[in-house]
């Protein structure tokens, strides 16, 4: 088991480890017993402005470093993720609570951020060309934005936090980390392995909150801070877009989404079923690119939901550490309320439901898997993200309604369309209004393709072959005669 104590030694600060300046703790609770894992510092805004004069620092040193030495640096995190994968994979499922086997995919993503931007930190070049007026030369050199605050949700403790700071370091940024309160340790970790790794004092900071909101907005009225990139709720990324735009912060924002999942047909049935299931309960739906809204045509949609069904409830329920466990718990109490709320609304309407439904009791904050058919298209959970293990299905006819509903919501973050029909496929593909499609594919995140979302799902991409890294840079243009 990892040393959870070792763990929450403290703010990571200038590469030390210290408590924090109001002396206050935040208690880790394992969302499989409830129990207190561990305490770790409730920083102040003292502890912010600290964290960046660190960065600020730093930041002149890491953006003259080589090229070459940061790729190698990033490339050493990469080893020592893998190196390390088991105990970062458990002490995630403590304090997350997903299934063991979810928590080593997330650790393998997570550090294929750190190869992936060690392989572009050599590649970011500039651009030459001769004005069309032919008076002069246009020079444009990419150039590293400075200081970076990074906040990441709890659902993906390692992977969120990686696809930030990697592309950040390769850019030359220096960063601030603010995880999740719920699910600080990771980062931790992550902060004393990146020291390992060779990073310098004050490259990245780690500092943990009880009260973001003041935090968050001492460190975006420092003139220091250049770059705000944010993973969580559309409600939350309104609010730092507000405050950011106080100080004109370049802004990075990947938001909620409401993922239809649409089976036509002439799909492969157990092809969808199989993608369903990746979609649907990676993480126990606890994923912003999770399918929430499953669209059937009505020539298979009996069976597909007599499918789903089955291997829904076949699923092993149980805490997240135990190897056996395909579900694990939800993150808070709350959490399952609202899942039940929304499921409870649902019936109330007429849906029906082929299987769980119901929340369990017990120690932890378990929800079953569950599917239901019948779900009004104004319910709440089809237009609200249902973050776990439920599964509405709704009937459609033809293509054109498909699309139309897919498109019925404020967000755009992915979609997954299952069809033989390619032609098909790529036409649904592009009516789609996401920034991510899954093809015949359950699985649509990659570290070499840029994520992200349109509508309210977000601003800006991360990840891609020069996508993630572009957003911690700048664009100086330079005008010579020569």
């Amino acid at each position: 088991m990892p040393d959870v104590k070792s763990a929450a030694r403290g703010l990571y600060i200038n590469g030390g480890w210290h408590p924090s300046r109001s002396g206050r703790l935040i208690e880790v609770v394992d969302p499989s017993t409830g129990a207190v894992l561990a305490e770790v510092p409730d920083a102040t805004v003292e502890d912010a402005h600290a964290c960046v004069e660190a960065a600020s620092a730093a930041a002149s040193v890491w953006r003259a470093t080589a090229p070459r030495k940061r790729s190698e640096i990033l490339h050493r995190c990469f080893e020592l993720m893998i190196e390390r994968q088991d105990m970062l994979a458990t002490l995630i499922s403590m304090e997350n609570g997903k299934a063991l086997r979810d928590a080593r995919s997330e650790v393998a993503y997570a550090a294929e951020f750190f190869r992936w931007n060690a392989e572009e930190a050599v590649r970011i070049t500039g651009e030459f060309g001769i004005a069309p007026s032919g008076t002069n030369r246009i020079i444009v050199d990419y150039q590293p934005m400075g200081v970076c605050l990074l906040i990441t949700p709890w659902n993906f403790p390692a992977a969120m936090a990686t696809r930030k700071i990697a592309p950040a370091l390769a850019a030359g940024c220096t960063v601030i980390l603010k995880p999740a309160s719920e699910t600080p340790l990771t980062a931790f970790a992550l902060a004393a392995l990146y020291e390992e790794a060779g990073v310098p004092p004050g490259v990245v900071n780690v500092v943990t909150t009880s009260a973001p909101g003041p935090l968050t907005a001492e460190i975006l009225a420092d003139p220091r801070v250049r770059k705000l990139s944010f993973t969580g709720s559309t409600g939350v990324g309104r609010l730092l877009l507000a405050e950011a735009a106080k100080h004109v912060i370049s802004c990075s924002m990947e938001l909620g989404g409401n993922a239809p999942f649409v089976v036509f047909d002439d799909a492969d049935l157990d092809a969808a079923l199989d993608g369903a299931m990746i979609a649907k309960m990676r993480n126990a739906g606890e994923a912003c690119t999770a399918a929430n809204r499953f669209y059937v045509q009505s020539g298979i949609y009996d069976a597909f939901a007599h499918g789903l069904a089955s291997r829904m409830s076949a699923l092993k329920v149980g805490s997240g550490v135990e190897p056996e466990t395909e579900c694990g718990p939800m993150i808070t109490r709350k959490a399952v309320e609202k899942i039940d709320r929304l499921v409870s609304e649902s019936k109330a309407r007429g849906a029906r439901v082929l299987c769980g439904g119901e929340a369990l009791s017990g120690n932890g904050f378990f929800y079953p898997p569950t599917v239901m058919t019948g779900v009004p298209d104004d319910a709440e959970m089809a237009h609200e993200e249902i973050f776990g293990p439920v599964a509405p299905l709704y009937r459609f006819e033809t293509e054109d309604e498909a699309i139309d509903r897919a498109n019925n919501t404020e967000y755009g973050l992915a979609a997954y369309v299952y069809t033989r029909d390619l032609a098909r496929g790529l036409r649904v593909s592009s009516g789609i209004e996401a920034g991510m499609i899954a093809l015949n594919r359950g699985l649509v995140s990659d570290p070499a393709a840029p994520f992200g979302g349109v509508k309210q799902s977000g601003l800006g991409r991360e990840g891609g072959q020069h996508h993630g890294i572009a957003e911690f840079m700048e664009a100086k243009y330079i005008a010579t005669s020569f």
